[in-house]
């Protein structure tokens, strides 16, 4: 018979005591590290691991780890459910992110510098990120439902502490990737492509690139390159942006690993004392848990994960009495977590996220958008170093100059360099303006944006005085601007003139609608990240659109990442003669998830977004959104 342990140990009082205290600590040394408290950093930092020590030693001496381990389990499970949920809310915008991991220069570097091993490459998982992706989503929701219960916890343990121990990790990696340092990296290019000849060719002069083979077909070079930093881990997708303004630094995001396997060390140091939880502890534990699954609710402004939380726990309690002899274990709660998780992942897959937190959103004003940045303040100084201690010393330009010191002439000072420090850090605007800015070369300019009103009047605007001249080796016509004709000499053997013209001016590029779209009382833009690729099987429905909004005088334009080429082959394929703007492939991601979907902007605010299988028909737009 297995022998049980009283939860509340040798004292419930004082083992409450402790574990309070003990959480205060944690607290106190996550503050003491944080760069906003760098003044009081041992103050609190100091405090905070004494009181660690002591209450651990008071929970270890009434014995109360089993309940210092209930009390992480339900901290931990909670926080582990809504993680999951935000990001199976997107799980393709956490797979973006470990795109950015899988890249050569972000995590793999690490490997590259820790084993020497400069042929090391991640790059073979980037077609499986999404598949990553959504495995993790679903294993953080079910090991957070499975520790909350106590089901399989030897197992859950382990496998908690293998995740954090791997998240910090990540964690520590971005906190203290530096872009400036350098790594070896060795790549393989086929021998006669225009890379690998220009590799051979820079070889000669730059001393960070080695040729270390050329044959076979192929040249293997070794070049010391950048780090690629990831400024955002991506753990709690962009929910963090979207519901207090600004994502974790990556240092916040590390300290916030530590404390959570700081927790789970608890768990796996208790796990054979834990057993699954009785009638009585469940009483405790799915209200405490929703708490805790209500407060970061709360942060994330979300209130979805409340629901599903509890959801998923009764299911999992519930299949342990019903599921029989085959699903009547924890076994069974994981299968119906996992099922509950799948079926949300699959809803947002095929339609879009349940909570959109992008700046892009319905309701957002996109106007504001581009103008909630904030300047950073820095205060330029010396670096100077101290001949005594030899440490860098930091003097603002006031006191470098102040005439008394003359610092410049102290011996005991020597100069190092200049620098620029943070006061006040800034903020990003939550959308890049020059991101965001649809726009058409003037060279690939064709009809349907030519009728535009917007483009026919701002092209009349960019209109210049000029000469058509007749090129008699080519015999074709060329225009010339009237200030260029003046000034170079055109051999009239070779031109021959022929009259004065109004002309578009030459060094005009590219149309941007950007500000045309803001402004707009009423806009229809129809996205698409990938012309080839998207599902457009509701292209009678965007026809129809199209059609409708012309008729009330409702600009309707297309917006998408792909080359001419592209849009007019998409053009033709559906028989659909829309003005057609490109955006950045990056940005384009940002702002849909679905490829292709409708957005209506009025006066630059969101009033509508839909995925491509969920397009509405024009009269059922006119009536609740149009007419609203």
């Amino acid at each position: 018979m297995k022998k049980t342990y009283a939860l509340e140990g040798q004292s419930f009082f004082f083992n409450s005591l402790f574990i309070v205290l003990n959480l205060i600590a944690v607290t106190l040394i996550t503050i003491g590290f944080h760069e906003s408290f760098e003044d009081h950093k041992w103050l609190y930092a100091g405090s905070g691991f004494a009181l660690l020590v002591l209450s651990a030693a008071g929970v270890i001496v009434f014995k109360g780890k089993l309940f210092m381990a209930f009390v992480s389990r339900i901290l931990v499970g909670g926080l582990f459910i809504v993680s999951g949920l935000i990001k199976a809310n997107d799980p393709s915008g956490f797979a973006y992110k470990l795109e950015e991991y899988f890249e050569d220069g972000a995590l793999a570097f690490r490997i590259k510098e820790a084993f020497g091993m400069p042929d090391f490459s991640l790059e073979f998982l980037i077609p499986w990120a999404l598949t990553f992706s959504i495995i993790i989503c679903v294993f953080e929701i079910v090991l957070g439902v499975l520790v909350l219960i106590g089901g399989k916890i030897k197992l859950v343990s382990w496998l908690l502490l293998l995740m954090m121990l791997f998240f910090t990790f990540l964690t520590w990696h971005t906190a203290n990737c530096d872009g400036n340092s350098k790594f070896l990296d060795r790549d393989t290019y086929v021998l006669n492509s225009e890379i690998a000849q220009l590799k051979l060719e820079e070889s000669k002069t730059n001393k960070e690139i080695k040729i270390i083979s050329k044959n076979d077909g192929k040249l293997v070079v070794d070049e010391m390159k950048q780090p690629q930093c990831v400024l955002d881990c991506g753990c709690f997708g962009d929910a963090m942006k979207g519901s207090v303004g600004r994502s974790l630094t990556p240092k916040e995001t590390l300290w916030k690993d530590f404390v959570l396997l700081y927790l789970v060390v608890w768990i796996f140091v208790t796990q054979w004392r834990i057993r699954p939880n009785t009638g009585r502890e469940n009483s405790i534990v799915v209200p405490i848990s929703l708490l805790v699954i209500s407060f970061f609710s709360f942060v994330f402004g979300w209130f979805f994960p409340i629901i599903f939380g509890l959801i998923a726990i009764l299911a999992a309690l519930w299949i342990l009495q019903a599921g029989g002899k085959m699903l009547g274990n924890h076994w069974g709660s994981a299968l119906v977590v996992t099922l509950l998780s799948s079926l949300m992942i699959w809803y947002v897959m095929m339609y879009s996220p349940l909570k959109d937190y992008r700046p892009y959103a319905v309701g957002s004003n996109l106007k504001e958008n581009m103008l909630d940045g904030v300047m950073g303040e820095f205060q330029s100084g010396f670096i100077l170093k101290n001949m005594k201690t030899g440490a860098d010393e930091f003097f603002t330009e006031k006191e470098y100059m102040d005439q008394d010191r003359k610092l410049w002439e102290d011996p005991n000072y020597k100069y190092v360099d200049m620098q620029s420090k943070e006061l006040k850090k800034g903020k990003l605007p939550s959308i890049d303006s020059s991101s965001f800015n649809p726009t058409v070369s003037t060279y690939d300019i064709s009809a349907p944006e030519l009728k535009m009103k917007y483009v026919e009047e701002f092209l009349a605007s960019k209109r210049i005085a000029g000469v058509l001249l007749y090129d008699k080796n080519y015999k074709t016509n060329i225009e010339v601007s009237k200030e260029e004709y003046n000034v170079t000499d055109y051999d009239t053997a070779t031109y021959r003139f022929e009259k004065n013209i109004e002309m578009i001016d030459p060094n005009l590029s590219e149309i941007s609608i950007r500000d045309f779209l803001l402004e707009q009382p009423t806009v229809f833009i129809l996205f698409s990240r990938d012309l080839n690729n998207g599902n457009f099987d509701n292209i009678d429905v965007i026809k129809s659109n199209y059609a409708e909004a012309k008729k009330r005088g409702i600009p309707f334009v297309m917006v998408c990442a792909g080359s001419r080429a592209d849009i007019d082959a998409w053009r033709n394929k559906y028989n659909l003669q829309i003005p057609a703007f490109t955006i950045d492939f990056i940005e384009m991601k940002v702002v849909t998830r679905s490829n292709p979907a409708l957005m209506i902007l009025q006066n630059g605010i969101v009033k509508g977004k839909y995925p491509h299988r969920l397009l509405p028909k024009f009269s059922w737009i006119e009536k609740h959104v149009l007419n609203k």
